[in-house]
């Protein structure tokens, strides 16, 4: 039986901020190369390509989106709780009106990066840069038993927090500013009913967010992970290897 972690709330006063815009290019997932092992037993998990042109995995919005470590504006919320549900409004408000984020929120500095798995209990298999019919793999998968946790890779806020997102099935998005940059951290196929986090909540490195799970277009159980660098993607365990400590 696996034992999750703790989850912690969120620390407002010892968040840094700064403003960021976030211009979230097309995520796509499939089927990927093997790439390093952790150590632990290999689990196969192949993301499933998905033939149909109307079936494919993709996400793409020319929308801002930043995360909130409080509102903007002047509010009468002075306890913990209300700042989380006045703050939590106002980005839910936003949203629903098709509005950027960027008009209430900030997010942290974060520096100090994980992986987003406790190591020995994944697999690395499919990497970034698979051959896909007309696209390819953007992300990282860490195979690992369905209930395994999955947690944040940095501070930062949630931007998306869905029990279904197209091909990525359950999917938790993540915004950041690491070195000055805008950074997008993507977790999907993640277990139903598992999301720890929503929309606007702020998270710590090591956080828990949610485990792992089998939903949306792929075969096994895995995370599937991807990192996008001013809507970007990158190759997450590049970008990963000079940073995890």
């Amino acid at each position: 039986m696996t034992v999750r972690p703790a989850r912690r709330a969120t620390s407002w006063s010892r968040a840094k901020t700064v403003g960021a815009t976030f211009a979230i290019g097309a995520l796509i997932t499939g089927v990927a190369l093997p790439a390093f092992s952790s150590g632990a037993d290999p689990v196969s998990a192949t993301t499933l390509a998905v033939a149909e042109e109307g079936s494919a995995q993709s996400f793409s919005s020319t929308d801002e989106i930043r995360a909130e470590i409080a509102p903007r504006g002047s509010f009468s919320a002075t306890t913990p709780q209300e700042i989380e549900e006045t703050r939590s409004r106002a980005v839910a408000a936003a949203l629903a009106a098709g509005m950027p984020l960027s008009s209430a929120v900030d997010i942290p500095i974060a520096d100090h990066v994980v992986l987003p798995m406790a190591a020995g209990s994944y697999s690395y298999t499919d990497g970034f840069g698979a051959s896909r019919p007309g696209r390819s793999h953007l992300g990282q998968d860490f195979a690992a038993p369905i209930g395994e946790p999955i947690q944040a890779a940095m501070d930062g806020c949630v931007s998306r927090s869905t029990e279904s997102f197209e091909g990525y099935g359950v999917t938790i998005q993540i915004e950041s500013i690491v070195d000055g940059e805008a950074v997008s951290t993507v977790y999907s196929h993640m277990g139903y009913g598992t999301r720890a986090v929503e929309v606007g909540d702020c998270v710590e490195a090591g956080q828990y967010i949610g485990d792992v799970g089998s939903t949306g277009y792929v075969f096994g159980s895995c995370l599937h992970f991807e990192v996008h660098i001013g809507g970007a993607p990158v190759d997450p365990m590049t970008w990963l290897a000079g940073r995890v400590s």
